[in-house]
């Protein structure tokens, strides 16, 4: 499912106009990318989380030159899922 298939779709069962749930949605995926760029998390509740997960440094080989990096230690945003999302998807 893309974007606009999720625009649609609530622009479907609502009645709203697809411009200003589009605008809606993007507006969302703003404010959750920029909370997590700032190191928040955001929770929704029966949805799931997203989450900034720290990474630490490793060393990793390059196998075509035969040598070893650092990758410096970094952050990466993940989700998880909450409970009841994860019952609806396996079905139970």
């Amino acid at each position: 499912m893309t974007k606009a298939d999720i625009v649609n779709e609530i622009s479907r069962s609502t009645g709203l106009e697809k411009q200003a749930v589009l605008t809606t949605v993007e507006k969302f995926m703003e404010v959750v990318k920029d909370s997590m760029a700032a190191g928040h998390n955001v929770y929704l509740r029966g949805f799931g989380s997203f989450v900034v997960k720290m990474r630490k440094e490793k060393t990793a080989r390059n196998i075509s030159r035969n040598t070893t990096i650092k990758i410096p230690a970094h952050k990466v945003p993940t989700f998880k899922p909450s409970r009841v999302f994860l019952d609806e998807v396996k079905g139970e």
